[in-house]
């Protein structure tokens, strides 16, 4: 699409603006002044302010090479290319923030700091476990990886080594160490770096945010080049972003932020959705647009989402006052099928059930690319590759190799960039499509699947998913589409990681399925101590995790189903409860509310705050109710006993390669020291310790309690 299709006003407003809702019209006419768009899953919130800057950039109002537009991922910031470069706006910048910052710190720092810029770190792990041979504290791959993600919070949350301390407590004990060991492995990590003359990416940020504090000519320059902004994803923001946009900015309102409070899944990272909840409070002159229109999911499918927010209760101040209050969002697909609720004896048998129902549908006509089982933790994928490969079904698993490091992917890519030249010399056009057919087809490409499984299968679908592309680019970007512009955005997509459909089921998690969608979505695993997790002890961890699930729940246009077992292995002990997220929206649970309205039994009554059983006092957080007793008041364990609880941990979350706090936190691993329990039912009465835990690991618990003891 070319910018000559946009002759006059008329045709301006009809090409860009004439696809659009009420709401999302009124987002991509508003031009300038601070705007605020708060955006439902599935209500076209990229649609709209893609619409908004190609509208700006075609009437005049904006210069495409002053426009920023700013998202969280690298896969997102490459589709928001695409889609502008198809309205004709394609000069207009999209990228992370960490790309925008990188670019600009690679620009200046010659002459703000002078010399060359240190070199970027891929990678935290060797870097810290040097910091800790230092310190000669003995670490793990577990403790490294918590340390590392400690670390990039309190970075993100522009705390440095000397007041991390003051500001971290609540925190736990990241990677098994007190948070002052914590703070002086971040010294020492920040000196290793300095020793290596090397910075990691929240350096980018940092020290873009320093330069432009600093030095008001690279700051005046900066504002100089970009006059508007665009920020997707506004829930996501930490105070380091939030504070490099103030800098951008420079006290200018020219600012269009997008966000869903209700899709804040990333807290843990330093996000926050404050600064979109409070936007208009910054910005009292701000319009506010909220996108209610669901165009993704069937009505089945928005009312649950809708119910399992509406589900929520209160968790106290505190947690109230973090929570915002949910968009309602309203279907505007026809009816589609009832989604389904599914009970399994053990997980082999829950994933034997997926398996047997994602054959349905593919017998039905979904494509396999269509469908997506999505569970809490990685660890959970295992059982559901057997099953599918057990049946036959070809399978991606998104977080495993990228699609552009695939041999095969690689040597289409050098195919095609060599037949480049052959194809401008040959002066015959040939329709882009069946180009690409005919040089894939010597790498193993046919027209039909081969019937075979495994590698040969695997092959095939990214060869597929590459004739594909060729296939829709030349439908969005015309005829004259060519091989040399097929070859420049293979390369572009590989920079960004912005792979092309593969045909086979997804498997992902939650995490990872944020921004995508899908025609039919299997949400599995889903019992207490996984959904919410177990280590979600308070009550603002439970309210994200019960966001987490919206977000699954939302990213299925059709097909919705949802399984829990009651038994890890089979045979073993069916002490699993199915999540209470569940409550009220499986049939199952509405029966029983109803009941209970009907006075068949009565309400459970709300408990009684939790007293310190030391002193008496008022117990406040999540980590002292586990204990059952405050932090002021001393703990009444044998220091042998503890000590021989943590290394049992330290092994147990090396073997299972997890964080040290997913096996047990501190707290709880407190309680289990100060209670001392003799059996597995004294065990199961502690808080932190839930059915799938007593299952895995509360024998060996027993265990260690009894060898302690004995020295």
């Amino acid at each position: 699409m070319t910018t000559e299709i946009f002759d006059g006003a008329a045709s301006l407003e009809d090409r860009i603006l004439g696809g659009l809702d009420a709401e999302q019209r009124e987002v991509a006419s508003t031009l300038n002044g601070p705007l605020c768009v708060l955006a439902g899953a599935g209500t076209g919130k990229t649609r709209a302010i893609t619409h908004r800057i190609a509208y700006g950039v075609h009437s005049g109002v904006y210069t495409p090479q002053r426009l920023l537009a700013v998202t969280f991922t690298a896969r997102a910031a490459a589709e928001m290319r695409g889609r502008l470069r198809d309205l004709g706006a394609g000069n207009v910048q999209a990228r992370t923030f960490h790309a925008a910052a990188l670019r600009q710190l690679q620009y200046f720092w010659p002459q703000a700091v002078g010399g060359s810029l240190p070199n970027l770190l891929d990678h935290k792990a060797q870097m810290l476990a040097e910091a800790a041979r230092r310190l000669r504290l003995s670490t793990d791959r577990a403790s490294i990886r918590d340390l590392a993600s400690e670390i990039e919070w309190a970075k993100v949350s522009m705390l440095t080594p000397a007041n991390y301390l003051e500001n971290a407590q609540g925190r736990g004990t990241p990677g098994g160490f007190d948070l002052t060991a914590v703070a002086r492995v971040f010294q020492a990590y920040e000196d290793v770096k300095t020793d290596r003359n090397v910075i990691d990416f929240e350096d980018v940020l940092l020290i873009t945010v320093g330069i432009l504090q600093e030095d008001e000519k690279v700051a005046a320059t900066v504002r100089e080049q970009y006059r508007h902004f665009v920020v997707d994803e506004y829930q996501d923001v930490s105070p380091l972003q939030q504070r490099l946009l103030e800098l951008w900015l420079g006290g200018r309102d020219e600012l269009c932020v997008v966000g869903d409070a209700s899709q804040t899944i990333y807290s843990f990272t330093g996000a926050s959705p404050r600064h979109l909840l409070d936007f208009k409070a910054r910005y009292p002159q701000a319009n506010v647009v909220k996108l209610i229109r669901d165009y993704r999911s069937t009505p089945q499918v928005v009312k649950l989402a809708n119910d399992l927010l509406a589900g929520r209760r209160s968790g106290g101040p505190a947690a109230d006052a973090a929570w915002a209050t949910p968009l309602q969002l309203v279907a505007q697909r026809p009816a589609g099928p009832v989604p389904s609720f599914t009970e399994c004896a053990d997980d082999e048998a829950e994933a034997a059930a997926v398996a047997q129902k994602i054959q349905a549908l593919l017998d039905a006509g979904t494509p396999a690319s269509e469908v997506a089982i999505l569970f809490r933790t990685n660890g959970q994928s295992e059982a559901y590759e057997q099953a599918l490969a057990a049946a036959g079904i070809g399978y991606q698993l998104r977080g495993g190799e990228r699609f552009f490091a695939r041999k095969e992917v690689r040597d289409a890519i050098l195919q095609l960039r060599a037949a480049t030249r052959a194809v401008a010399e040959s002066g015959t056009p040939e329709p882009l499509g069946q180009l690409v057919r005919d040089i894939v087809s010597s790498l193993g490409y046919t027209d039909s699947a081969p019937h075979s499984g495994g590698a040969l299968r695997e092959r095939w679908e990214s060869l597929a998913a590459l004739v594909a592309l060729a296939d829709e680019l030349v439908q969005n970007r015309g005829p004259q589409f060519g091989l040399a512009d097929f070859v420049n955005e293979l390369q572009e997509r590989s920079l960004a990681q912005h792979a092309p459909t593969v045909q086979g089921v997804t498997l992902a998690s939650l995490h990872a399925a944020k921004g995508l969608e899908w025609d039919a979505v299997f949400l599995v695993g889903l019992s207490e101590g996984l959904m919410p997790i177990s280590f979600a002890d308070t009550p603002e961890a439970v309210d994200e995790e019960r966001r987490l699930l919206y977000v699954g729940i939302t990213r299925a246009r059709e097909h919705l189903a949802f399984s829990w077992s009651t038994a890890r292995t089979p045979g073993g002990r069916a002490n699993r409860k199915p999540s209470r997220f569940l409550d009220g929206i499986r049939p199952e649970s509405v029966a029983s509310s109803t009941a209970r309205g009907k006075g068949a039994a009565p309400r459970r009554k709300a408990a009684a705050p939790a007293m310190c059983r030391v002193c008496g006092s008022m117990l406040s957080t999540g980590a002292e109710r586990k204990v059952g007793r405050c932090n002021a008041c001393p703990p009444g364990y044998e220091e042998q006993t503890f000590e021989a609880l943590r290394s049992w941990r330290r092994e147990a979350a090396n073997s299972a390669d997890v964080p040290a706090f997913v096996v047990f936190t501190d707290a709880t691993l407190t309680a289990i020291a100060e209670a001392r329990p003799k059996s597995l039912e004294e065990l199961a009465r502690l808080a932190g310790v839930g059915p799938s835990k007593l299952e895995k690991y509360g024998e060996d618990v027993l265990r260690v309690l009894t060898e302690s003891a004995a020295l």
